[in-house]
Parts: C-alpha cells; structure tokens; sequence
C-alpha cells in the first residue's frame, strides 16, 4: 500500500489529547446522552469476567461520567435492545446499529472450516426451536453450559448456542448474573437492522472509520486493533473510510485522524480517574506506551509470584497523563489498595482523589493503603485519603 502524503503535521502532544479528547476523558462530557452516548462515542465496550470493585464493562462509562448507578449501567446496556454482545476487540458491548456492520465476521463465522468444540448432530435445530418456543433462555436453561466442571467442557447445547451466536441466529439480550441470556436475533434485533445485505468491503470501511474517530488518531495497527481486524483489511478500505492521513512527531510510523478531531485544539478538563485495564483508551499495548510512555499489562493471568503489580493493577488517568497503578480489594465497605505504584510525588494527589471517589461509587466509606512501591508515599498518600474521606 502507497502511504499517502499527511494533511498535517501533529506533536506528540497534539496527537495524545487528540486521543483522550476521542475516547472521552478531555472536555465535559455529555451527560444527558449518558451510558448509551459512550457506548455510541466508543464503538464497543469489552465485557471480562472478572470482578474486583465491579465488572470491566461498568468502569468504562464510571471513568467518563463519574458514579453512575450500576443498574442504570445495565439498564443502559440491555433495556429497549439497545445494544448487542459480538466479537469485536474481544467479547463487547456494541451499538445495535452496528449490527449490519458485522455480517463480514458472521459469515466468516458460517465459512469456518475447523471448530475447536464439536457440535453433536441434531443439537443445534433442537436448541433453536427450544428459544423460538420458551426464550430468552440462559445455557444453563437449554440444557447445561458444561458436561463437567471443566471450564473449556462445554456441552452440547452450550456448543450449539454459542455457535448460533456467532451465525447471527442467536443474540444474548442480557447478562443475568453474569450468565448469557439468549434469544432468536428474529425477535431481538429491529427488522431493519437485521440482514447481511452490506457486502465484506462496505463492513469493513464502516468498522474501520468508526475506529478511528473513537481512537482520534492511531496508526493502521492501531485501527485494526479496535475491531480487531487484519491488517490487509484496514489496507483495502483505509482510503475511503473517512479518514485522513497524518504525521505524528515521534510515532515514526504513517498514521490516520478523524478530520473532525483536526477542527478545534482539544481542551477541556481533564478526568481523574481509576481505569479499567479493558479500558479502550488503553487497549493496544504498543500504542499506550507511544502516547503515554506507559507499559500496561494484565497480570490476572500471570502466575502470583511473577506480577509486578499486582492481579487486576488499574492504571490511574490525571491530567491527561497516566501517573500510577492501583491493584484494588474489597473488604465490607473498605476499598483496600493492595499494591499502589506512583510516578513521583506528584501523583499523591490524583491517585488519592480516584481512589476516594471510586471508594464512594462502590458504597465503601474507608480506603485501607497496604503497599506502596515508593514506601516514602504511603504517608502522604493515606494523609489525603483521610483529608478526602473526611
């Protein structure tokens, strides 16, 4: 691919406010829109498993909008089938309007030669008349999610459901207790939106530039990360995708903006904020330490002994920059920071505020500081928690 020649030059800076700007941390945001307008604004929410002061896909809207209520989150989510659950960065959260925008990854799905779950012959039309005659169902009511407590043995109908899933045949409508609630996508998706009339290429030059307007700026592997696309695939419609070429001082690579995000210098106030480390501002290992010059890594999977930071580390966003890491518990209603890790003595008072205000969204009314990676910090730093929480 020939890399078209930049319509304009951005610093390091420029390029890092652009970014926070697009994913909602830099200017007031816009409350009346609420969950559902940064769930538009982002493109996809990541959902994960794991809970430690509350579920990945309820921080993301938290760290953009401050305590909102964890049911009007959920609420905002799966209520009037706003939104729909795909394969997309990873499993997400997506716009129901993107639904036709998808059909490149559901056929895809439908042409795939090699499965690593086997489907039992009959299973599938059983589970689909099962939904058309008693869903919504969770796997557990179609017939059990698992042939034995092994995580990865699925059973046949949790094999069939998921494979649906990913056909388009089926939609999951909700999440109940962290469990799929499923249901025929005939009946959950709006007539208008439910086809795969949108050909491969006018899929991709969608996803592609919806990826860079909620990026700001990125460079061609940072808009294929987003939806997690192939490289050739940004390559085939990049041009015509709305975006337009930029140079980025220090990126050393060709990169794309949103000609939106040109038209006006970001500014605005800054978020101070607890992030989550499926946080989409953050996605993207080798952009995060481009823009922020910030190594961020999940250590969940990591075995104990070798974390650095500590089992679910929150990186912490003030003042446009990334300042700090918190690895969070709870006991009753006490926030316990684990493991805290400062970039200097600077940072004691914006951790302190996130931490404060996130120990207040969760209901808890006392911050219990264990470790600190700068042992000199841990006094001033649990002196401003006190002076925050009263």
């Amino acid at each position: 691919m020939t890399t078209p020649r930049p319509i304009a030059d951005l610093t390091a800076d420029e390029a890092r406010r652009i970014a926070l700007r697009a994913q909602g941390f830099l200017g007031a945001p816009d409350r009346r829109s609420g969950v559902r307008g940064i769930l538009r604004h982002l493109g996809a929410i990541q959902l994960d498993t794991i809970s430690v002061l509350a579920r990945s896909h309820e921080l993301v809207p938290y760290a953009r909008l401050g305590a909102v209520g964890r049911k009007t989150v959920e609420d905002a989510y799966w209520r009037d089938t706003h939104s729909f659950e795909y394969w997309s960065h990873a499993a997400c959260i997506l716009p129901i309007e993107e639904w036709p925008h998808f059909a490149f990854r559901r056929r895809a799905y439908r042409n795939r030669p090699h499965w690593n779950h086997e489907l039992p012959e009959g299973v599938y039309d059983q589970v689909i008349k099962q939904l058309r005659s008693e869903g919504p169902l969770t796997a557990t009511e179609l017939g059990g999610a698992k042939r034995t407590s092994d995580w990865w043995d699925w059973s046949g109908s949790k094999v069939a459901v998921e494979r649906a899933l990913m056909y388009g045949e089926v939609v999951c409508v909700e999440r109940r207790g962290w469990k799929r609630l499923y249901d025929l996508a005939e009946r959950a998706v709006p007539e208008e939106l439910l086809h795969d009339d949108l050909d491969d290429t006018e899929c991709l030059r969608r996803l592609v530039g919806l990826a860079g307007r909620s990026l700001g700026v990125g460079t061609r592997a940072d808009i294929a990360d987003y939806h997690r696309l192939k490289g050739e695939q940004v390559d085939a419609v990049i041009a015509d995708s709305g975006l337009v070429p930029v140079s980025v001082e220090g990126w050393g690579k060709p990169a794309w903006a949103d000609p939106a995000a040109l038209e006006t210098p970001p500014r605005g106030r800054h978020r101070t904020t607890l992030l989550s480390p499926f946080d989409s501002l953050i996605w993207e290992r080798a952009r995060t330490e481009r823009i922020f010059g910030f190594t961020h890594r999940l250590e969940a999977y990591v075995p104990k002994q070798k974390r650095v930071h500590g089992y679910f580390a929150m990186p912490v966003l003030a003042g446009g920059h990334l300042v700090g890491r918190v690895d969070p518990a709870r006991e009753g209603r006490t926030l316990v920071a684990k493991q805290v890790t400062l970039d200097g003595p600077k940072a004691v008072p914006a951790v302190a505020q996130a931490l404060a205000e996130a120990a207040t969204w969760v209901d808890c009314t006392n911050v219990r500081v264990e470790r600190v990676d700068t042992p000199d910090l841990r006094e001033p730093l649990t002196r401003e928690l006190a002076r925050l929480l009263g």
